[in-house]
């Protein structure tokens, strides 16, 4: 069973294995992000040689906390095709004012653009990352939009001024409406006809 593999694989390094809809979580520290990375994908009872997709995500308002002392999370998904295994692994960041996690661009190639987009859209910081920088977002955008605390609307927005000829930011302009729906009925329906 995959349960019994990674524990053997990781050892005191997994925090928590949870099996749930026959898939297996395997949470690791900080700390232990990078070797125990590595352990999977080198393991020969483990052979996770692909990183098939990594993202943040924010814990902050989840009705059940998977994790007392942290809000971001760092969730990778493995796959072995030589043994034909799925694994998802889960690392939240040490600290909420600035969550940092280490790369794993070094043990899969595929988590340079994963971990770009984490770091743009939720503010996770990727120690040893080759080239972290926005790769959604504009480089001038301020804040990260997938972060549970960002305003709905934004900070501000952008537009061409046809004045200036150029493109500029302006604070968001976007009033709250409320919609209500508009109910049409056609007369026989009205009279049950």
């Amino acid at each position: 069973m995959l349960k019994d593999i990674v524990s053997e694989v990781l050892g005191a390094q997994a925090q928590k294995i949870i099996v749930a809809l026959d898939e297996v979580t395997v949470e690791i520290a900080p700390e232990d992000w990078l070797p125990a990375c590595r352990a999977l994908r080198d393991h020969p009872k483990a052979r996770f040689d692909s990183l098939i997709d990594l993202c943040g995500v924010d814990y902050a308002s989840h009705a059940v906390s998977p994790h007392a002392n942290g809000k971001y999370a760092v969730v990778a998904h493995l796959l072995s095709v030589t043994l034909n295994q799925r694994l998802r692994v889960r690392c939240f960041a040490a600290d909420d004012a600035f969550p940092v996690v280490h790369s794993l661009v070094d043990v899969w190639a595929s988590a340079n653009w994963f971990e770009r987009e984490a770091f743009d859209l939720f503010g996770v910081v990727f120690e040893g990352h080759p080239d972290l920088r926005r790769i959604l977002t504009d480089y001038g955008f301020i804040g990260h939009p997938f972060r549970k605390d960002f305003p709905t609307s934004g900070y501000v927005e952008m537009r061409y001024d046809p004045e200036l000829h150029r493109v500029i930011y302006q604070p968001v302009t976007i009033e709250p409406r409320e919609n209500v729906p508009r109910i049409v009925r056609e007369d026989s329906y009205a009279s049950g006809q």
